[in-house]
């Protein structure tokens, strides 16, 4: 079997550090290296990771002072020594045959990337996403790739994410492919496309979900409440569809300019309930953009144009 290196950066998260970790060391694939990358926890998060490594010698545990989830997978880029390269976010879980299942669908294909679908997670109930159309195909070209991803209303199983996700080195084989450190929100969906844009990336599916990705309250409260982050997935999908016209991708980028509208749409909201003018007619003019994508892509659902129609016209 080839090995897997498993990238996974842990801050302040000692209450979930333990399961993610079993999840991981119980796999069925076992030639694994997992990567911890401790990024200045203050809690007990480190020590555990050091005390896991100390009983399984797959585990290698890297400690840095506070640097942003970014910089801490980079350090895992910068170090893992597999022929396969995974991402896991340290308060979530996968399923025993996940780095299993992928490895057989990437071998089976001849193909650099493997996905499988995932379950969204809460403190109440575990949800497996759910394609409306389905992946017809085991094996997928890169236009393909890009639109399931970006096509995420449709295809909710794939998405930008990478955790569900495996990638070939090769992939990372003297191209600077790294997480942009001075971004927070979205920084895996930038990097997820710069991997499908390199040449020849093509990919193969399951769609069973097998990773266990967990929403806490805490966290979701903070994205979904902050201006600031969703002005910055705007700038993120700034630069997907720059990155997509210019590799020719221009069908694809229609999807992503409907994601920038709804974005600038999020924002004028709260602009409009802040009684902020200002950020209100610049994102109205962030709208106007794309409005044509945006109405064309939502044809089946005539409320959300005219959701956008009132904000245009407040």
């Amino acid at each position: 079997m080839d090995k897997i290196s498993i990238i996974i950066p842990v801050y302040n998260v000692e209450p979930y550090i333990k399961k993610c970790l079993d999840s991981i060391i119980n796999q069925t694939h076992t030639n694994l290296e997992i990567l911890c990358i401790n990024d200045g926890s203050t809690d007990s998060s480190g020590k555990i990771c050091d005390e896991y490594a100390m009983k399984d010698n797959r585990i290698k545990v890297f400690h840095q002072h506070n640097q942003g989830v970014s910089a801490a997978r980079n350090v895992g880029l910068n170090n893992f020594t597999g022929d396969y390269i995974g991402f896991v976010d340290s308060d979530d879980w996968i399923e025993p045959d996940m780095y299993e299942t992928l490895y057989n669908l990437v071998k089976h294909n001849d193909v650099p990337v493997g996905v499988v679908n995932y379950f969204m997670d809460t403190d109440t109930q575990s949800l497996a996403m759910t394609n409306l159309k389905e992946i017809e195909a085991e094996r997928i070209t890169q236009e393909n790739m890009l639109l399931y991803t970006f096509k995420r209303e449709y295809y909710r199983g794939f998405n930008s994410i990478l955790c569900n996700k495996i990638l070939s080195s090769k992939i990372f084989n003297n191209r600077n492919l790294l997480f942009n450190e001075r971004i927070e929100y979205g920084e895996d969906t930038l990097l997820c496309t710069m991997i499908l844009l390199t040449q020849d990336c093509m990919g193969a599916y399951a769609d069973k979900p097998l990773y266990h990705y967990y929403q806490r309250t805490s966290s979701a409260l903070r994205i979904n409440g902050s201006v600031d982050y969703k002005i910055e997935g705007l700038n993120i999908y700034k630069l997907i569809i720059k990155l997509l016209i210019k590799n020719g991708y221009n069908d694809v980028s229609i999807w992503v300019k409907r994601f920038y509208c709804y974005h600038a749409s999020c924002v004028a909201e709260k602009a409009i309930n802040n009684n902020d003018n200002t950020l209100l007619v610049k994102m109205q003019r962030e709208i106007k953009k794309y409005l044509k994508e945006y109405i064309e892509t939502n044809k089946q659902y005539p409320d959300r144009i005219e959701r956008i129609y009132k904000i245009l016209d407040s």
